[in-house]
């Protein structure tokens, strides 16, 4: 966008991610540049519709992988809603390549965890697209190019993804939706799908859900991960609290934190 028309006066920002340390870390270094009122901070898809309608950010820093609505899901719902829709900056943990579609003037994204240089090349092409846009008198940000961006990256995120499985000196690629469960037990990740059981090259359980549908991998509690899909018996236990019998050929039993009871119970109608 050579040429455009800078945005004058002060960036009204909206932060958005499930991860209250990563809200105010993102906040933090907005908050070392000038021009900048960061006008709320929202932790999940919902709470992110609302405050945008309340309170008419320039721009939403949007995450990703969030409970509730994705971060592709909260972007198309503001496109779809008026032609003042924000502009949109994702800040995910996908790789490079996952994100190259991203790489325009009409949308921008931030890897994890976010470098002030390249913040600053965001904030900057956030100002020019706004300035051409209400030079011009077109919607903020909103254009087919942006909406057809989205729709590609949504894509990308449902499609399976492939996980590495270590047994022995070998590797083997799984698809995701083969995967029954993961746990961490003595800083290692243990996978087991329904033919291979072994360790993952993943450093934290954190890391290996950012790559998985959020939707069928839950964290039913702090060192284990499941598929919902995958579960083949619910044992009730003490304080109203549950055990998940798995589908693989053991039969593992795992625990449902407290915090996370609710929602299953939600889930299934117990």
């Amino acid at each position: 966008m050579s040429g455009a028309t800078p945005f004058g006066g002060s960036l009204r920002v909206l932060v958005v991610d499930d991860e209250r340390l990563a809200r105010e870390e993102l906040c933090f270094q907005l908050n070392q540049t000038e021009d900048i009122e960061i006008v709320g901070q929202a932790s999940n898809g919902p709470e992110a519709l609302v405050a945008s309608d309340e309170l008419d950010p320039d721009v939403v820093f949007l995450d990703i992988q969030m409970p509730g609505l994705t971060g592709f899901e909260v972007a198309r719902r503001l496109l779809e809603r008026a032609d003042d829709a924000p502009a949109v900056v994702f800040v995910t943990a996908y790789d490079q390549h996952a994100l190259e579609a991203f790489d325009v003037n009409a949308v921008d994204y931030l890897l994890k965890p976010v470098d002030a240089a390249r913040l600053q090349q965001a904030l900057a092409r956030v100002r020019r697209r706004l300035g051409a846009a209400r030079q011009e008198g077109e919607p903020r940000l909103l254009n087919e190019q942006v909406e057809q961006i989205v729709k590609i990256m949504a894509s990308r995120q449902s499609r399976r993804e492939q996980v590495a499985v270590k047994t022995g000196e070998r590797f083997w690629l799984v698809q995701a939706d083969e995967i029954i469960f993961a746990s961490l037990a003595d800083e290692s990740i243990t996978i087991v799908t329904g033919q291979v059981a072994g360790t993952s090259n993943y450093r934290t359980l954190d890391d290996l859900q950012a790559r998985l549908d959020p939707e069928t991998f839950w964290r039913v509690h702090r060192s284990h991960l499941v598929n919902i899909n995958k579960i083949k018996e619910i044992v009730p236990w003490f304080s109203r609290n549950y055990i998940l019998r798995m589908k693989d050929a053991k039969s593992t039993e795992i625990p449902v934190s407290r915090s996370q009871t609710k929602r299953l119970r939600e889930y299934l109608k117990l």
